[in-house]
Formats: structure tokens, C-alpha cells, sequence
């Protein structure tokens, strides 16, 4: 997962620097081993463009002939620390493709899901996440590579980036993954190499301003989130911190004023609505959770898990009749399209019409 989202409240203590930021020319650096091996594998003399391709998703996968990348959620690593260690992340991944896929000559770009249902949460710090994947032209044909298509739920299809982005999201992850050890010097080291590279995208400078926040840099985080929301005014973490700091300061003004901002982005948000729903469920709360659940399907119809939440909140309160109809409806989206979840899908169904066949 890539673009983290942050939003946080408490300033730390920053620790001591570690190492520095590696120069952007290195990111996408292949080492020459690799280099040897895609000569080897994949760009054979009188290979087309479909089979050299081929070849390359065989060289990624985790076959005993290929590079066995195994994937980890915090692996932000450069090329050549991937192939080293066989760890990547959706972002890792992606890099890795786009270089060798360079290396054999494919026309390769990276593409970008703006708004996923991925998130953490550590300590006081929320994460929420965005989604890379490559794409590959062959003639008239596009081809989509993607080690997280099974696990990522979005709401938008993907979109064409520039590889400055895609760089500027490797120094944004490592921000944030270094702001969780303590060591803000490096994370902010980081993210002022991911402004230089795309000054336009407003995850950054959010995530700089929960940085600078951290750092006990009041103003300067101020005056990121506000950055954010001059290029995105709709953008939910910047909106979140700014509330969080107004409140901090003791700025009710400003923090019903945003505060109403940050309400009328959520209410819109098939996401928030569906974590909230998540919560309340936790809590024992299903009447509650069915309500958000419902919310988010109205505002976003689309997705199985979705209608999944909503028969469990269904089958707590007793209701098998109104759980039964909310899996149909989970079965319809999955039909021919994940036989994993249509499997486990039908089973519930079965299992709720045993209970109570009527």
C-alpha cells in the first residue's frame, strides 16, 4: 500500500536521525545481477513484445523460477533492496515492474487508485491508504500488473501517473514508516524530497503536516494541511488534522468550521460510512452498523463486502430473512468475478436457510 493518508494529534520527541534519504536516480536502479537476469529470462533474441511479457510476470511470481517476492505491507524498499531481500509492498512491486520492464523494452506506466478501504491504526497515529499497479501497452491492447488486485477495494478505477508521483509516494511511505520509529528527522528529510519531486500532491503535504505537528511545529503543520486543501478541498485527513489542531488550540471558530467540512466529505464517503458501520457492529451496536452499512450502499452499491457487513449485522439482530437477501446480493456482485467469496457466500446463504427456512 502506497499515499498514506495520516491523521494524528500528540507531538513527539523526535529521535535521532538515521540514515538519509537515498537519491530518487537509485529508486528504480537495476542491480546488475538482475540486469543479467532479465537479459537471461526475458529478452531472449526474437522475442515479441507479448512474450518478453510473459516472461517478465514469470520472472515476478513466485515460482522457483522466478524472483519468489513475497509481499509485506511495510517493505517500501528500492529496487535493488527488493531483489536482495524478496520483500515488496503494492508501491515495491510496482517499482520493480517498471524497471525491468524498461529493461525489456516494454512500453510499462504506473497507475493510481486514489481512495481504497485500507487503513491501520498505531498508537495515535490513523493510516489510511491508496493503491499503486502497473500497466503495459501492447499495440492496442492494455495489461494491467498487479500484486493487490485479490485485497484492494476502490472506488474509482485507476488512473495514469507520472513516474515523479509514483517516486514522490516511495519517499512519502518511508515518511510515515519512519515517523512510527521516533525518527522524525529522516521522515521529514523524506517528505521534503517528495514535495521537491510533485509539489501538486496534497497526500504529502498532509502527511507533512502530521509530521511537523509531531515535531511540535505548530504553524508549519498548519500551513501544510492548508496546502492540501488548496489542491484537494475535499481531502479528508487534511480536513480531520485541521480539526484536530484548531481543537487543540483552543479555535472553536475554525474547528466548527471545518468540523462541517469534514462532515459533509464523510457523509459522502462509502468508505467512512462502512468502517463506521465496522465499529458500531464491533460494539455490539447492529442497529447502528445495519444504518451505516445501508448509507454506504447507497453511496456506493458495487461492493460485495458491503452487503457482507450488513448480513452479519442482520443475522446478530435475529433478522435470517433481511441477512438472506443481503447475501443474494453479494452472491449477484461476486458471480463470475471471485469464486473465493461466491463459495464462501453460498455457504452462509445455506447455512442461514437451514437455521430458518422461511
Amino acid at each position: 500500500m502506497i499515499g498514506w493518508a495520516l491523521a494524528a494529534a500528540m507531538a513527539l520527541s523526535p529521535a535521532a536521525s538515521g540514515d538519509a534519504p537515498p537519491d530518487p536516480a537509485q529508486i528504480m536502479a537495476v542491480p546488475p545481477d538482475l540486469h543479467a537476469l532479465v537479459l537471461k529470462q526475458v529478452n531472449a533474441p526474437g522475442r515479441s513484445q507479448s512474450q518478453r511479457l510473459r516472461r517478465l510476470i514469470d520472472l515476478m511470481s513466485i515460482s522457483p523460477e522466478g524472483l519468489r517476492l513475497e509481499y509485506h505491507d511495510d517493505a517500501t524498499q528500492t529496487v535493488e533492496q527488493a531483489y536482495l531481500n524478496r520483500r515488496v509492498n503494492c508501491l515495491t512491486y510496482t517499482l520493480v515492474f517498471l524497471a525491468l520492464a524498461r529493461e525489456a523494452g516494454l512500453d510499462a506506466y504506473p497507475q493510481e487508485i486514489d481512495e481504497t478501504l485500507s487503513w491501520q491504526q498505531r498508537g495515535d497515529i490513523v493510516y489510511r491508504s491508496n493503491h499503486v499497479n502497473a500497466a503495459v501497452r501492447l499495440g492496442a491492447q492494455r495489461y494491467v500488473v498487479d500484486v493487490g488486485s485479490s485485497f484492494v477495494i476502490g472506488r474509482h478505477p485507476a488512473h495514469i501517473i507520472s513516474e515523479q508521483r509514483l517516486l514522490a509516494q516511495y519517499y512519502n511511505n518511508r515518511a510515515a514508516q519512519l515517523m512510527f520509529q521516533d525518527d522524525l528527522p529522516t521522515a521529514l528529510a523524506h517528505a521534503d524530497i517528495a514535495i521537491e519531486l510533485d509539489p501538486t500532491y496534497p497526500n504529502t503535504w498532509s502527511n507533512t503536516g502530521v509530521l511537523r505537528l509531531h515535531s511540535g511545529d505548530l504553524a508549519g503543520a498548519e500551513h501544510a494541511y492548508a496546502t492540501a486543501l488548496s489542491l484537494d478541498p475535499e481531502h479528508s485527513s487534511a480536513l480531520f488534522n485541521l480539526v484536530a489542531l484548531y481543537k487543540r488550540n483552543g479555535d472553536q471558530k475554525r474547528e466548527a468550521q471545518f468540523q462541517r467540512r469534514l462532515d459533509k466529505v464523510q457523509s459522502r464517503d462509502p468508505f467512512h460510512q462502512f468502517l463506521l458501520a465496522v465499529q458500531f457492529e464491533r460494539q455490539g451496536s447492529y442497529d447502528q452498523a445495519i444504518k451505516r452499512y445501508q448509507h454506504a450502499i447507497r453511496l456506493y452499491g458495487d461492493e460485495h463486502r458491503f452487503y457482507l457487513g450488513l448480513a452479519r449485522a442482520y443475522t446478530a439482530m435475529g433478522n435470517s430473512r433481511r441477512a438472506r437477501r443481503a447475501l443474494q446480493q453479494a452472491l449477484a456482485l461476486v458471480a463470475g468475478k471471485d469464486e473465493t467469496a461466491h463459495a464462501q457466500y453460498r455457504t452462509m446463504l445455506e447455512g442461514l436457510r437451514a437455521t430458518d427456512p422461511l
